[in-house]
């Protein structure tokens, strides 16, 4: 069984409809959904964003792995992926490219490693505590950081993989860029605080900003495209993992 997370179902849509013979699950409370990729059985789970609800959402979901009884419908997990979208801190990634962090992978795949004829860039992922809409910054965390891109999730997720002593591979998306930043304030796009956007909030930020309702179209063509792009990844990536035949 190979694990998959995501921040949001806005990161999974797309390879939600890859699946196959699909059901929700529960682990350890934790809602999730459960399908196929060929003979693969996966497991989405969507962990929320930022570091608090993260931690809590994977700490249940993967211990729950740990009671889990021979013969039970549930099973241990062989890999982990840590999936969704990232952003670029500088102009070495653009929008839709595909990311492997080395820094946080414990699964190596080889250099040359290509998925649905684009390449993967290998480079470390940064996880900071909340979006950043300011180019400047950016460019000085790439600097200090020596990362490429930043999530609010992976070093969490991979904290908990190494707890359980389970493989997992960070690849993510590249969403938006130093170039190609966020439509409207981080504020009214998303409250980490409550896990949602304030529709309202949102409304009455383009009603008094109008001349920045196409930068919000523009926005949300290309995070489909980044989103397609991912879970066409992902489908290879999942459909090349070797998996160890569990005897009968």
């Amino acid at each position: 069984m190979i694990a998959v997370t995501f921040a949001l179902p806005a990161e999974s849509r797309e390879f939600l409809r890859s699946l196959t013979n699909k059901s929700r699950a529960d682990r350890n409370g934790v809602r999730t959904v459960r399908g196929k990729i060929d003979d693969r059985t996966i497991e989405v789970l969507h962990t929320g964003v930022g570091e608090r609800v993260c931690r809590q959402r994977v700490g249940k979901f993967l211990s729950a792995t740990g009671r889990i009884r021979p013969g039970d419908h549930d099973q241990n997990f062989d890999y982990l992926i840590s999936a969704g979208f990232a952003g670029a801190l500088n102009d070495e990634l653009q929008l839709g490219d595909l990311l492997l962090a080395k820094n946080f992978s414990t699964l190596r795949l080889e250099e040359n490693f290509s998925l649905s004829t684009l390449p993967i860039h290998i480079a470390d992922l940064l996880t900071v505590p909340a979006l950043i809409d300011s180019s400047e910054e950016r460019n000085k965390l790439a600097l200090t950081s020596g990362a490429v891109a930043v999530d609010m999730e992976t070093e969490f997720i991979a904290r908990a993989c190494a707890a359980h002593a389970i493989p997992v591979l960070s690849l993510r998306v590249i969403s938006d860029t130093p170039k190609e930043l966020f439509p409207a304030p981080t504020d009214v796009l998303f409250d980490i605080e409550r896990q949602q956007t304030h529709v309202l909030k949102l409304a009455t930020h383009f009603f008094g900003h109008p001349h920045h309702i196409p930068r919000l179209i523009h926005f949300a063509r290309r995070i489909a495209r980044a989103r397609k792009i991912l879970a066409d990844a992902l489908v290879d990536v999942v459909r090349k993992l070797p998996i160890e035949e569990s005897a009968s």
